[in-house]
């Protein structure tokens, strides 16, 4: 799938998502241009687009089943695409129990195949890789949702 034409950029740089379909074209995008080891660290509130942009990033890695928020399984693996997406959602978790799950096993890829680590509510890890992507997704005042994409 070819993505569409991203919105376009406010004043301050953020990138004007008008609706889901622009927040997939980004995680497309994004998928399309990622390479093995990235971490990104999806924060913003409920119902804001991270599951939308996960979406968006497997499609752009090539991958066909569909993806699921993983709110109840935790992780989510997708290894059929060019590169593995490892899809995480700590939204249930306290900072406590996040630390059990080990996950620099899946940015170091010990354990795993290297690939993508997408991770819904990064807020509730008491540590975080020494680099990442965060990507921040906000609504504007006039409806849209805003992307914040800054790295570490």
């Amino acid at each position: 799938m070819e993505p569409e034409k991203i919105s376009h950029f406010d004043p301050s740089g953020n990138i004007v998502l008008t609706d889901a379909q622009a927040t997939l074209s980004l995680g497309i995008t994004l998928g399309q241009n990622l390479t093995p080891g990235t971490v990104i660290l999806l924060e913003g509130d409920l119902g804001s687009g991270k599951t939308t942009l996960v979406q968006g990033i497997g499609q752009g890695l090539g991958i066909t089943e569909s993806i699921v928020s993983p709110t109840f399984t935790l992780i989510n693996e997708y290894t059929q695409g060019r590169i593995p997406l490892y899809h995480l959602d700590l939204y249930r978790l306290e900072p406590s129990e996040v630390v059990a799950l080990n996950l620099e096993t899946y940015w170091e890829g010990v354990e795993v195949i290297p690939g993508i680590v997408a991770i819904e509510w990064p807020e509730r890890m008491s540590y975080k890789p020494d680099s990442y992507m965060r990507v921040l997704l906000t609504y504007g005042e006039d409806g849209t949702r805003q992307a914040q994409i800054t790295s570490r």
